[in-house]
């Protein structure tokens, strides 16, 4: 409907209707409050979008998000280069980094296998990792996909192509979140909670 609107603002509209998780009326929300806004602050977004878009690419080591090559992290000296975190999204950095409780390198898989969506694993980042581990000392690879149906075979793929080289490779644990209750939690969570357990 949104031939109704000036041709921009249609435009803006349709432009913001195909980011994910955007429907129609968010959409119209969205441009109306660009719209709204002065235009030093609407051009501060679209130069933030377009700075964004520009300035960064993927880190030659870790294919993480970064504005130099390589990545803060991968040139970070004190970090244990020999223990890589592997995980599917740039996001899933930020939200381990927040934690400040490791202190190894990363690996960024941009996905995880899908057969159902068509994605296998040559459409991630996996034989970089490969390459990666084979190339440099790695002692150990955690992996820290999401407890999905494809993040775990993912996991398990990666697991297998590394078996072979005797390199430890964990799984980072699932279960009951801290504050939650039994009763809520799923089948699936619980099964992964009691095979998680360790002695205290």
């Amino acid at each position: 409907m949104s031939y109704f609107y000036a041709p921009p603002v249609a435009k803006l509209i349709e432009e913001f209707e195909k980011l994910p998780g955007i429907g129609h009326k968010t959409a119209q929300r969205l441009a109306f409050h660009v719209l709204n806004l002065p235009t030093e602050k609407a051009d501060a977004l679209a130069n933030a979008i377009r700075n964004a878009k520009l300035k960064t690419s993927y880190c030659s080591i870790c294919s993480n998000l970064t504005e130099s090559d390589p990545c803060s992290v991968c040139r970070d000296v004190k970090r244990d280069q020999s223990t890589i975190c592997v995980v599917e999204d740039p996001r899933d950095v930020v939200a381990l980094e927040r934690v400040r409780e490791f202190k190894g390198v990363y690996h960024v898989l941009h996905g995880a296998i899908s057969p159902m969506e068509g994605i296998g694993p040559e459409d991630i980042k996996i034989k970089e990792l490969i390459k990666r581990v084979r190339d440099t000392d790695v002692r150990e690879v955690i992996l820290a996909t999401n407890p999905t149906v494809e993040g775990e075979a993912t996991a398990m793929y990666i697991s297998k192509l590394l078996k072979p080289a005797g390199i430890k490779t964990t799984r980072i644990a699932h279960g009951i979140p801290v504050g939650g209750d039994l009763e809520y939690a799923d089948e699936v969570t619980l099964a992964k909670a009691m095979e998680g357990r360790r002695e205290i």
